[in-house]
């Protein structure tokens, strides 16, 4: 356990956050099938769910326990460490990935997902991203469609059974 005195820039908004999602598995584990008995399916679900939240608790507690962080650059802090610009970005990304996949299909949403990630993160040359991102889509593809046989979504602009 470190001994830090005051808490992390967003430690304490990411800790209620993390119980209000356990205290909603709780929740969901026990629509389950209730605690009617302990051979029941929610049983499980329902421990784990509660095991989280008590976590939450002691953890939440500890937190409220240090000192609040007020310096100058506090806020700088916050974006610096926890969202720092290229997150936001890929984010993004991943947003406009989600919205032109019914539109492209899988295989060209992708694939140009893949490229513009591997060209904003890695920033290797354009034929580096563009071999890396064929590569993976292609390993993708073959292990998915080929091997698993699972239908890929095909998009609105591409006609069914081109890919």
């Amino acid at each position: 356990m470190s001994g830090q005195s005051t808490r992390r820039p967003g430690e304490l908004v990411f800790i209620c956050l993390l119980a209000l999602f356990s205290a909603a598995a709780l929740w969901q584990a026990h629509d389950i099938s209730g605690f009617s008995g302990l051979s029941q399916p929610g049983v499980f679900p329902m421990l784990a769910a509660a095991t989280m939240l008590l976590s939450c608790g002691f953890i939440l507690r500890n937190a409220l326990a240090k000192s609040s962080n007020r310096e100058p650059g506090h806020r700088a802090a916050f974006g610096r460490d926890i969202l720092p610009m290229r997150l936001v970005i890929v984010v993004a990304m991943v947003g406009i990935y989600l919205y032109a996949m019914p539109w492209l299909g899988f295989v060209i949403a992708s694939g140009l997902f893949l490229f513009a990630c591997f060209a904003y993160l890695w920033r290797k040359s354009f034929l580096v991203s563009l071999l890396l991102a064929a590569a993976s889509l292609g390993a993708i593809y073959f292990l998915f469609r080929i091997v698993f046989e699972v239908v890929l979504p095909q998009g609105r602009l591409i006609p069914a059974g081109v890919f």
